[in-house]
């Protein structure tokens, strides 16, 4: 079944099938509220969060409208706008970005340690640059890079739009480059060192 036909049937009554509609999303968004969380060492509250995302969603099923934005969509903005007004209460806001599968580096035999080491230094020091962003630019960038929305979807959730995401997606990248810049050209110089031993 789609969403849309799971929406259609919860809202006609048959509530199982939004067990289905949690199983589809509740790992992109479990890992959407985490990143979200990380840097204010709120992590764990995440599944908390999650479950409260999942529970709002479902009080206000009746009142969504799949012409205005697809499910998914609709679901993350939930998603952000719970764990923004949770940072709020907590009078920390800035937001996170953990490594997750798009920027994880496992060591492995094809890997010398000190070359993981340096991929791990990498993935760090890209972390904290992102950590830096402002929330929207923040925001767009983990929508984009890590969950793959296109920017229609980004524009939905962050109530901006599509030219204003691709904005902020620009200035986003080009703050992450620019405070990286002076760290990766000593790095990749150590790199380059170690191949020849």
């Amino acid at each position: 079944m789609t969403d849309s036909q799971l929406i259609r049937e919860i809202k006609d009554g048959n509530v199982q099938y939004y067990e289905e509609l949690m199983r589809r999303y509740e790992r992109k968004i479990l890992s959407f509220i985490f990143h979200m969380l990380k840097s204010a060492r709120m992590e764990a509250m995440a599944e908390d969060l999650c479950s409260e995302t999942f529970y709002k969603a479902y009080r206000s099923l009746h009142s969504f409208r799949e012409v205005e934005a697809s499910f998914s969509t609709w679901l993350y903005t939930i998603a952000r706008n719970t764990v923004l007004s949770e940072l709020r209460k907590n009078k920390n806001v800035n937001v996170s970005l953990e490594e997750n599968g798009a920027m994880s580096f496992a060591a492995s035999s094809e890997h010398t340690p000190e070359q993981t080491i340096l991929r791990n230094e990498k993935v760090t020091m890209v972390r904290d640059a992102i950590n830096n962003l402002p929330e929207k630019q923040r925001s767009a960038l983990i929508l984009r890079e890590y969950d793959q929305l296109d920017y229609q979807e980004i524009a939905n959730i962050l109530g901006q739009t599509v030219s204003s995401v691709k904005s902020l997606l620009f200035r986003a990248r080009a703050s992450v480059k620019m405070q990286l810049e002076p760290y990766m050209e000593p790095i990749f110089k150590e790199y380059e060192g170690m191949n020849q031993r």
